[in-house]
């Protein structure tokens, strides 16, 4: 059985697998714009929002940052997760078309 880049078989189920493929790419974007959120924030407690005072301010900082993050990606984001999809897009198609199998 061939399976495409995006995981698919080629008949039947390659739809569901292509919108988990953006899921996936999605939520990958949404953890680099977490983490360059937490870079911004530096670790001396003070950043972008202003000093968490206490651990509890930094812990909800971090699920701001976190929640800001995946609201970004599923607005588009930087671009990133179409980029990724894309290039996984062009790969699948380039490999039936040569009638390889990707893994």
């Amino acid at each position: 059985m061939r399976i495409d880049a995006l995981g698919a078989a080629p008949a039947g189920d390659a739809r569901p697998r292509a919108e988990n493929v953006r899921d996936a790419a999605a939520q990958f974007e949404a953890l680099l714009i977490a983490q360059l959120l937490k870079c911004m924030r530096g670790s001396d407690g003070e950043g972008w929002l202003g000093t968490g005072g206490d651990q509890a301010g930094d812990t909800m900082m971090e699920v701001a940052e976190e929640h800001l993050a995946r609201v970004l990606a599923s607005q588009g984001g930087l671009g990133l997760a179409k980029l990724v999809v894309e290039g996984l897009e062009r790969t699948s198609m380039a490999a039936q078309e040569s009638g390889t199998q990707v893994r």
